[in-house]
């Protein structure tokens, strides 16, 4: 039976391109850390952030500093991509069923 206009349409639209979402959601995640670090460092000076350099636990390199701002930037969009990436693929998984 031949699928009706509409139906392919919704098809098509109720899918998500999981790559794209990476994109988007790795920027989203790099700039904020980098705002909310350069932030502090603005705000606050070399002792700022303590909250926010329990970080450096979990992202090698990463500190309150211009320098943090940089690696933040970096592993916020590698981590964001890998989240947007991973609800993507659920996402059109759970639509092909």
């Amino acid at each position: 039976m031949p699928k009706s206009k509409s139906n392919q349409v919704t098809a098509r639209v109720a899918r998500i391109h999981a790559k794209i979402l990476a994109i988007v959601i790795g920027a989203l995640f790099g700039l904020s850390l980098f705002a909310m670090t350069a932030w502090l460092v603005i705000k606050d000076g070399p002792d700022a952030g303590p909250h926010l350099q329990l970080l450096g636990q979990y992202f090698i390199g990463y500190s309150v500093t211009w320098v943090g701002s940089f690696v933040g930037l970096v592993y916020g969009a590698l981590v964001g991509g890998l989240i947007g990436w991973t609800i993507g693929m659920i996402y059109n998984r759970i639509v092909d069923l």
